[in-house]
């Protein structure tokens, strides 16, 4: 894999990788940036939420649950001195369908975290990672109920 940033002004670039698309990348005004793009860090969280929610969601359609609504979320804690790198994270799955089965998603969380997800894979060598599931039935009309959240727990090996 290639990838590149390309200096604009001050402290704003444009990243860009072999796919082509290209990423708006700054710092925060009250340390000379621009506000104009990503911080380096959300593209960190970001990728390790994308990773794993493309492998749940391909998982999960290949065992043909109904889902009508999927987000990950990626909190992360952060070193309170220089290079403040992440020291934790959790990952959230909201999942949301019809008559969704709770095994399903279970195995896909874990297929992604132990066999799947390169970036949660990397990461997890260097933090932990706590990961969450939350399940809603859709009731049609923009409407869900709250099934269930919980922690996932890895099977008893």
């Amino acid at each position: 894999m290639h990838a590149k940033v390309t200096w604009k002004d001050g402290l704003s670039f444009d990243g860009r990788a072999e796919s082509g698309f290209v990423v708006p990348l700054s710092a925060d005004a009250a340390v000379g940036g621009a506000n104009d793009g990503f911080r380096p860090m959300e593209l960190m969280a970001i990728s390790l939420a994308g990773c794993t929610a493309m492998d749940v969601v391909s998982i999960l359609q290949k065992k043909r649950q109904p889902l009508t609504g999927f987000e990950v979320r990626v909190e992360t804690n952060r070193a309170e001195e220089h290079p403040r790198v992440f020291t934790s994270a959790v990952i959230t799955y909201e999942v949301t369908g019809r008559g969704l089965d709770e095994a399903a998603i279970l195995r896909a969380i874990e297929l992604s975290a132990t066999r799947y997800c390169p970036a949660q894979a990397m990461l997890g060598k260097v933090f932990p990672i706590e990961l969450r599931y939350v399940m809603y039935e859709d009731e049609g009309a923009g409407s869900r109920r709250l099934i269930k959240e919980a922690a996932y727990r890895p099977p008893s090996a």
